[in-house]
């Protein structure tokens, strides 16, 4: 069972123990600088710590010791000449790293390797641990690009990276706004996923358009790794054969929108959601921060609120703020008011840190 959590925010890395009183924040890296993601790699347990330090640039850091000292890693960068084009009328710009929004480390015959996804909308890779970095022109030349768009940003931003643990030339990722992507060929070729997801705010002859979906986050069951789940910007999504063809579910409450979901690792049929009023409001439906929970693929949902705000509470909860171990009994998630809570029972009831955070980009569970 996961003992630590690394609590990536506005202004910090924060390692938060699990001690005999409870969770408590044991160390405090890159204080009152932005940190955007944090990822464990598995060869050698190393923290991954990303960084947006605004006019400074994109930073990559990594430790190889718990956080006690760093490393300065190379950030992803775009090839001179690399344009962004967008499908929404956006003149062509020059492609500049913007946001490194999604790490996953290769597999068990990949010991260096590295994916990294970007904004604008660049798959990386790199097989040196982060020393060196090439952009996937497998992705980043199809034709398709041209019709991706932003999502809540400006610009195109690949933010889920789900590798199967099966097979390591498997990945499958998703853009907002450019729907589901899957290579069974360690990036050489790419299929478009994300059949059946459909976006309600568009016109109805792009509605079903695969190529333009707005999923806010992807994740998979670690051992059952076909079925997926999405948090999409208009509901709930759900696939069982590796991201080709995807089934809505509709019976989410007390919101079908939301950013995070969670997945648990042994049991593909039960997943967590964080739900919220959608489009310009974006806040906690009622004012009441609560979880929801399915554990019979979306046919029902339960509202978990033991523990958890339940008046004039507005926190927003972002794609990678919600997170579960590998048990699938301790969950967690982070807000932007910088509230941290954990629950021990699979979300039955929640227990807030005593810590008033910056606003929490991401939280990872870490042995």
């Amino acid at each position: 069972m996961s003992n630590r959590l690394l609590v990536s925010t506005k202004k910090g890395l924060f390692s938060v123990e699990r001690e005999s009183t409870g969770w408590r924040v044991s160390r405090v890296s890159f204080l009152a600088e932005n940190v955007t993601l944090a990822h464990v790699d598995p060869h050698d347990g190393g923290w991954f710590v990303a960084l947006n330090l605004g006019h400074f640039g994109v930073k990559l850091k990594y430790s190889p010791d718990a956080g006690a000292t760093w490393e300065e890693r190379a950030a992803p960068a775009y090839p001179e000449g690399a344009q962004v084009i967008t499908g929404d009328g956006k003149p062509p710009a020059p492609a500049t790293l913007k946001l490194i929004w999604a790490l996953e480390s290769g597999g068990a015959d990949q010991p260096g390797r590295l994916w990294a996804g970007t904004a604008p909308g660049g798959l990386f890779r790199s097989d040196d641990g982060g020393k060196s970095w090439e952009l996937v022109r497998s992705l980043w030349d199809r034709p398709e690009r041209t019709q991706w768009f932003g999502g809540g940003a400006d610009l195109p931003a690949i933010h889920s990276l789900c590798r199967d643990p099966r097979d390591s030339k498997t990945l499958r990722l998703a853009i907002s706004s450019g729907g589901v992507w899957i290579t069974e060929d360690d990036g050489a070729s790419w299929q478009l996923g994300g059949e059946g997801i459909f976006a309600e705010y568009m016109p109805p002859e792009h509605k079903f358009n695969p190529n333009i979906q707005d999923v806010h986050m992807m994740t998979q069951c670690r051992t059952a790794p076909d079925y997926l789940w999405a948090q999409h910007h208009n509901g709930i999504f759900r696939s069982a054969d590796g991201g080709r063809k995807w089934d809505v579910v509709s019976n989410a409450v007390p919101s079908v929108f939301g950013f995070g979901v969670a997945v648990h690792p042994h049991d593909p049929k039960t997943a967590w959601f964080v739900p919220a009023v959608k489009d310009e409001r974006r806040v906690p439906v009622d004012g009441k921060v609560v979880v929801s929970r399915t554990r019979d693929g979306g046919n029902t949902f339960d509202v978990l609120r033991n523990g958890l705000p339940q008046e004039h509470a507005y926190d927003l909860v972002y794609r990678h703020a919600l997170a579960v171990d590998e048990t699938g009994d301790r969950v967690a998630f982070g807000s932007t008011t910088g509230g941290l809570w954990v629950s021990e029972d699979q979300g039955d009831s929640w227990s807030a840190i005593p810590a008033r955070l910056p606003p929490v980009h991401a939280v990872t569970f870490c042995s």
